[in-house]
């Protein structure tokens, strides 16, 4: 997401590239067009990448930002891959979770908070490096931004240290209850959006790649249902629409009239249904997120 804040733009978990995958021509690939080009976007203050996952972190899209003269912000270990794929460690800080960064020369604090997930980018280095939520806050406007979590009580300390919250953006997608406490869902993101204490809410995680066995529009419809019952504020802008959180509008499901889909994940590239997250399938040589 481009956030626009204090006149400031902050980019979360930039993915450009066509597949969330090591390879070029396996994974789970793009079935939504990019709806602008990585070098037609406006100057950028601040990128966050929330953890190491090929489906937030991203290749060939760091490639490109590292040309760029913009500060990252990311969780413990991950900058070990910035670094590696261009970007100057100075423009580099890592946070562990609690942890607080003030961008120089701006009003901008961003704060890490924990989550619930788990990191790797191959069968050997699961959780070498860490997965955090963050705080995005200017000097009148707070962001909260889930990176990828499964719901823990821990939002209720995240409110009562780093809230309010004008914007909260959760993770909706690519969930499945034997998957364990990895991912939200709608119905925990609602939960989660309770515990944080509100605030206008912009679910993310979907609509872009096809993770999981369910439909990748389910979640969009489960909240089109659940969330005005639940009397959550719901932001679901069309991929590239801007919106504004102080003033809603009746939510259109765009995502109904959309030519191109991937009802289902790619056979063979999700976890079998009874499978832990702790395990892959024998013919998936990169972890799921």
């Amino acid at each position: 997401m481009l956030i626009e804040i204090d006149g400031l733009r902050v980019l979360t978990d930039p993915v450009w590239g066509p597949r969330a995958s090591p390879s070029r021509l396996a994974g789970p690939k793009r079935f939504q067009p990019v709806p602008v080009a990585l070098g037609a976007m406006p100057p950028l203050d601040l990128v966050i990448v929330s953890h190491d996952h090929y489906d937030h972190l991203d290749y060939p899209t760091i490639r490109e930002l590292a040309e760029l003269d913009v500060p990252f912000v990311t969780s413990l270990g991950v900058g070990a891959h910035l670094e590696a794929w261009g970007v100057n460690p100075l423009r580099i800080v890592e946070l562990d979770w609690w942890e607080s960064h003030r961008v120089q020369n701006t009003g901008l604090t961003v704060t890490a908070a924990p989550s619930q997930h788990f990191s790797g980018r191959g069968l050997k280095d699961r959780n070498r490096t860490l997965w955090s939520s963050f705080i995005i806050r200017g000097e009148r406007q707070a962001v909260f931004f889930s990176g990828d979590t499964g719901l823990t009580t821990e939002y209720g300390t995240i409110r009562d240290r780093l809230g309010p919250f004008d914007l909260v953006m959760l993770e909706v997608g690519a969930f499945h209850p034997a998957w364990g406490d990895i991912h939200l869902g709608p119905h925990n993101a609602l939960e989660a959006l309770r515990l944080l204490g509100g605030g206008a809410f912009l679910p993310v995680h979907w609509g872009t790649f096809s993770l999981a066995m369910h439909a990748w529009d389910q979640p969009a419809e489960a909240l089109l249902e659940l969330g005005p019952k639940a009397g959550a504020q719901l932001l679901m802008p069309r991929l590239g629409q801007p919106a504004e959180p102080g003033h809603f509008e009746r939510v259109e499901p765009w995502w109904r009239a959309v030519d191109t889909i991937a009802p289902h994940a790619e056979p063979g590239r999700t976890p079998a249904p009874d499978a832990p997250p702790d395990t892959l399938p024998a013919d998936m040589p990169w972890p799921i997120d």
